[in-house]
């Protein structure tokens, strides 16, 4: 266990389904033997697609968390959850401010989540602000409110004539004080002004000096000028070719069948496949945080988002054998060896020098050789920590251990 850092408040909790059922309120879900379920719909909604325009009739029930405080006022707040959606199925998440036992905001939709786009196009809501917060895509900024507590509901929805129904299994929410990052629209690995990042800040390192882990190397940029659906290609495919790398790493990627769709199928089909399944069509992008973390999960892994408060916590988990998906921004010069414009761009953290500089799976590179770099520790650092508050996508399997987590838990 290593002390928080002071300046830096930051705290993850989670449920997991269907044991952590009882701790919220129920209407209408039930403990399924892989998660919450749909037992008997609390309601009937009339819902139109708004990039479709088609209306659907859908059976409905919900699940809300208690009240759970983070210990100092928030700033962010950024949910995720892992979950199944057969066709026919969705999941809207939505998450309000609290303190005390009183809610201080309102609810703001956070996610129209579908495992595809067969049933509705999976979507962020824009347009969602008032005086106590609003929503940027995928994160909560809170910028008038008290919040030193949320609360998350999730409504699973299907419609009557579907097969199946939509499974939760997990649902957790990242807290932190003091950080603003760009929106989401912004992280496409390649282009936008420079961030001005704060100091690095020292901590206990782990024992991952010297220890690269063994990620395929997945150049983005390979599919510039192919397809162009789902965020422009390529070059906008940082986040998505990311979750590719490390759900290959584990074997836990999709088989051949899954993107057998892909066609032309071009240099890596299963990318094309990722971008298509984490796209958010409100933004026009594949670099939704919770969604990519949603679509990891249905690989039959365990993926959230927190935010980590240094390289010596990210060390934690490559020692672990864990690698980690890292949001950062610079400006090209800013960090030696990434020599390109970013205001927020994926990378793949696989580990660290003998002096404790990072090992980096960049998937802004033209080939898959490209992919692989070593950074100067600080300057990365910095670029991490200023551009998204140290935003990582945790992705691993149930039987690998998470590293022990601080005093103030951050996973």
């Amino acid at each position: 266990m290593t002390a928080v850092d002071p300046g830096r408040d930051v705290t993850y909790h989670r449920f997991r389904f269907p044991a952590d059922l009882h701790l919220g309120s129920a209407d209408g879900v039930a403990a399924g033997p892989d998660g919450l379920v749909l037992a008997a719909p609390a309601d009937r909604v009339e819902h139109t697609d708004p990039h479709s325009g088609d209306t659907a009739g859908y059976d409905a029930a919900t699940w809300t968390s208690p009240v759970v405080p983070v210990g100092f006022a928030a700033a962010e707040l950024v949910p995720s959850w892992t979950a199944d959606a057969p066709p026919g199925c969705w999941l809207r998440v939505e998450l309000r401010g609290c303190s005390g036992d009183a809610a201080t905001t309102g609810w703001y939709e956070l996610g129209r989540w579908a495992a595809d786009d067969t049933t509705i196009h999976r979507s962020s809501v824009p347009g969602q602000a008032d005086g106590a917060a609003r929503v940027a895509a995928d994160t909560l900024l809170v910028t008038g409110a008290t919040v030193t507590g949320w609360q998350v509901r999730v409504t699973l929805l299907r419609r009557p004539d579907a097969s199946a129904g939509p499974v939760l299994r997990t649902l957790g929410v990242v807290a932190s004080a003091g950080h603003a990052p760009g929106t989401p629209a912004t992280r496409t690995g390649a282009t936008g002004g420079p961030a001005t990042p704060p100091a690095p800040r020292s901590g206990a390192t782990g024992d991952a000096r010297g220890r690269v882990l063994d990620v395929p190397r997945y150049a983005q940029r390979l599919h510039a000028g192919g397809e162009t659906r789902w965020g422009g290609g390529g070059d906008s495919w940082c986040s998505p070719t990311c979750v590719s790398m490390v759900l290959d790493f584990w074997g836990a990627g999709p088989t051949p069948d899954r993107y057998a769709w892909v066609a032309p199928p071009g240099p890596r089909p299963v990318v094309v496949h990722a971008a298509r399944h984490c796209y958010d069509h409100a933004y026009a992008g594949a670099g939704n945080w919770a969604f990519n973390t949603a679509y990891a999960g249905l690989h039959g892994v365990d993926a959230f988002v927190t935010r980590l408060r240094s390289l010596a916590e990210a060390e934690r988990f490559v020692a672990a054998g864990i690698p980690l998906i890292v949001s950062a921004a610079f400006s090209r010069g800013q960090v030696p060896g990434l020599d390109y414009d970013t205001r927020g761009h994926l990378i793949v953290l696989v580990g660290f020098t003998a002096d404790g500089d990072p090992v980096l799976n960049d998937p802004y590179a033209p080939d898959d050789e490209g992919v692989r770099r070593t950074v100067p520790r600080a300057a990365f650092e910095a670029a991490w920590q200023g551009g998204s508050g140290g935003i990582v996508y945790v992705v691993r399997p149930e039987s690998v251990p998470l590293p022990p987590a601080p005093t103030q838990p951050n996973w």
